[in-house]
């Protein structure tokens, strides 16, 4: 016969109380739970084209300042067949071992990644505070920076003085779009 039998016939009034196991139990399956509801509640990470963290919210518009040009700067630049892209914030790469155009990237040569011109169209980039300009080659797509609007190869930021700012405000004049290449 065992203890528990034996006392509970004995009338001792010692009966075994059942420990604290399923209160324990009970907790940690409460606590689990709530982790994993935790998890289920934040979003998913996604990654850009680029393999970075993307951003979780929806895009923000950004509307740019635009410059009014004169109209006698308006007919001259016509005259040219020159057609001002914008202002905004140019940086530069100097490693990428393929471009979207299919080219291998050198960063020797003055080139640039802009999101939208065709590939092959030349710009003129030309820094605001400064006035140094370059005219670089369209062959790959960026800047994935908001506010960026251009990204120039690490020959273009040295001819532009860029390198040490890393960033700099500045102008993009369309030279020759690539459409009139061919």
């Amino acid at each position: 016969m065992s203890i528990i039998s034996s006392s509970l016939r004995a009338g001792t009034g010692a009966e075994r109380r059942p420990s604290g196991l399923p209160m324990v139990r009970l907790f940690a399956a409460a606590l689990t739970a709530a982790a994993l509801a935790a998890c289920a509640q934040q979003p998913p990470v996604m990654t850009g084209p680029t393999g970075r963290q993307a951003a979780l919210q929806p895009a923000r518009k950004v509307f740019a300042r635009h410059h009014r040009v004169a109209p006698a700067e308006t007919t001259a630049r016509e005259a040219s067949g020159e057609k001002s892209a914008g202002y905004g914030l140019a940086s530069f790469y100097s490693y990428d071992p393929h471009t979207a155009s299919g080219e291998k990237f050198n960063a020797q040569e003055l080139t640039a990644a802009h999101r939208t011109l065709p590939f092959g169209t030349r710009l003129r980039v030309t820094d605001v505070a400064t006035g140094r300009s370059v005219t670089v080659r369209v062959n790959d797509r960026g800047p994935f920076v908001r506010g960026r609007v251009v990204d120039v190869s690490r020959s273009a930021a040295q001819t532009l003085g860029i390198t040490g700012k890393g960033v700099a405000k500045v102008k993009i004049d369309v030279v020759e779009s690539a459409d009139a290449s061919k």
